[in-house]
């Protein structure tokens, strides 16, 4: 269910309009992509990811990690972890698997590292 500039009630989730917008494009692009359009590609994924304003609720966060490209682009992938991480609650709060995104294993290092440290081994919980 998306519903514009709203908010969950109760069960029903709701993604605002300019998160399923940013998200209808899919992961950012490489930095290496030389391709016809792809500077204009660019340009309106970087509109749309800062017509998104802070913070996004849990379940766009979800939505908003599907967006991860492979590399930087140009910045924008960061400006994207800053927003995922403006949640509630994390999204991701278990170890991905090996060759997951490297953004999602980032997400899940910046997570762990938040743990509380056991004063006697020097661990973290998980």
């Amino acid at each position: 269910m998306l519903r514009a500039n709203s908010r969950p009630t109760g069960d029903a989730v709701t993604i605002r309009d300019e998160v399923a917008e940013f998200c209808r494009h899919g992961p950012l692009p490489s930095e290496q992509d030389d391709s016809e359009g792809a500077d204009a590609d660019l340009e309106l994924r970087e509109r749309l990811l800062h017509a998104i304003t802070k913070p996004v609720e849990d379940d766009e966060a979800r939505l908003l990690t599907t967006c991860f490209g492979d590399d930087n682009c140009f910045g924008l992938a960061w400006t994207l972890l800053h927003l995922v991480e403006s949640a509630p609650t994390p999204p991701v709060t278990s170890e991905p698997p090996k060759g997951a995104n490297p953004w999602i294993t980032r997400l899940w290092i910046r997570y762990r590292n938040t743990l509380p440290v056991c004063p006697r081994c020097g661990l973290s919980p998980q």
